[in-house]
């Protein structure tokens, strides 16, 4: 019988030693153990729980414990942070029982001596009635309470200001809503509720062919298999209904996977035309044609190719998407490792992405239409990259989009991450060329 919270504290070491990616550790443990799906989600909400709020489980920890974090032991410190995370967020856990399978977990992995120390810490805890004093200091508040580097709070109040900072870090912690974008060209509306069985989803107001999915296998589902949808975060759907694709049109993706916004624009199209899809690696061009070929829509044309590298062949686009790589901090709540990263860490990616927008607008016809967006909120990596590229080439100019939806939209540019739709933090601009 496996021991949930041994595998939890063993593949925390893990993560938080080797810098592993915690999707792939987790995905690991899975396959090489036999388990049952309750210990599987207990493992899943305890991990993710305790990687997402490292830093305030830290926090805690440290009010308690006469020895510094970093002189505690790791296996340790994360059967600490495992016992402070049940008794704290999961409610299905007595709080006795969590300091007990601690205190068992310590002796468990031959480290007896420690025993005592970590009942202290968990009772003492339980005792000031699960609450300690949070930082005086606004920043390390919101770095404490939110459980992210005070590096990134820096970065986002300078940039956004500390309305924004505190409506997206507050949403960060909350659960990750999916959203589909409905395949028209397969079915219409009815047959898609139809085929989704037990799992429910709900039209987002005025986004047409947005639903908000509850929880279950989407995989699962007859709605899948036969390709009535695919999913795709609702910032991501903005950032194809801002290119605004004609029918007949040629349109280029240049980094594309796993492809969802290549569908996307191709349903836009009406199947009609041809988007040509790139990506640098074959195995995930792979990804977008299967993608493709379920949904049903022929005229994706999936290549591999580099977005930094000219190729004369695709010139005259008449739109072009560039989604382009960058530091993924406003998909925060999907990916928690970003939590922890520093902007220095950042700092080679505007480069990257300023010759990626170069390469992507040589493509473009005169009168023809570009997006430059990403899943990032860092100014360096959005406006400063295409407010750069507006500046050095005359010949375009900004262009406002989706102004029907009223505020954040209205500007050739727009970022978001705190306002009304729930989606992930996100930049989009869109550029024309002019002559």
């Amino acid at each position: 019988m496996i021991n949930c919270r041994k595998e939890t504290v063993k593949l925390l070491n893990r993560t938080f030693t080797k810098d592993a990616y915690s999707n792939i550790l987790l995905d690991n443990v899975f396959s090489e153990n036999e388990m049952s799906s309750s210990d599987k989600k207990f493992i899943t909400t305890l991990y993710y729980g305790v990687v997402e709020r490292k830093i305030t489980l830290d926090h805690i920890i440290s009010s308690y414990s006469s020895k510094g974090i970093n002189k505690l032991d790791m296996t340790i410190l994360n059967i600490l942070r495992t016992g402070i995370y049940q008794i704290k967020y999961m409610d299905s856990v007595p709080d006795n029982a969590a300091v007990n399978e601690a205190v068992k977990l310590v002796r468990n992995f031959r480290l007896s001596s420690a025993s005592g120390f970590v009942n202290a810490v968990l009772r003492r805890f339980i005792r000031d009635g699960n609450s300690v004093a949070l930082p005086s200091d606004k920043k390390e508040n919101m770095s404490v309470s939110y459980s992210v580097n005070k590096e990134i709070v820096d970065m986002l109040c300078n940039g956004y200001g500390d309305e924004f900072t505190h409506a997206f870090l507050s949403r960060s912690l909350e659960k990750t809503p999916v959203y589909l974008r409905h395949n028209s060209l397969a079915c219409d509306e009815k047959s898609l509720f139809a085929s989704m069985g037990k799992i429910k989803i709900i039209p987002k107001e005025n986004i047409p062919m947005c639903f908000e999915a509850a929880s279950g296998n989407l995989t699962n589902t007859d709605a899948f298999k036969k390709g009535y949808f695919h999913v795709q975060d609702i910032s991501s759907q903005f950032a194809c209904m801002a290119l605004d694709p004609l029918k007949n049109q040629i349109v280029l993706d240049l980094c594309s996977a796993p492809g969802g916004k290549a569908f996307t624009i191709a349903q836009l199209m009406e199947n009609t035309g041809t988007v040509y899809a790139f990506d640098i690696h074959e195995h995930r061009v792979k990804l977008i044609s299967d993608g493709a070929s379920r949904l049903g829509l022929h005229n994706i044309k999936a290549t591999v190719g580099d977005a930094c590298t000219h190729d004369s062949r695709y010139e005259g686009a008449d739109k072009i998407l560039c989604d382009v790589p960058c530091s993924g901090v406003g998909v925060i709540r999907k990916k928690p490792e970003i939590r922890y990263k520093t902007p220095e860490s950042f700092d080679e990616l505007p480069e990257l992405q300023y010759t990626i927008l170069k390469n992507a607008a040589s493509y473009l016809k005169v009168g023809g239409e570009l997006v430059y967006s990403t899943c990032t909120l860092n100014r360096r990596e959005n406006d400063d990259v295409i407010d750069k590229f507006l500046s050095e080439n005359k010949n375009f100019e900004g262009v406002p989009f989706l102004t029907e939806y009223g505020e954040p939209f209205g500007s050739y540019k727009v970022t978001l991450g705190s306002d009304r739709f729930d989606s992930d933090g996100f930049f989009i601009s869109k550029i024309r060329r002019k002559e």
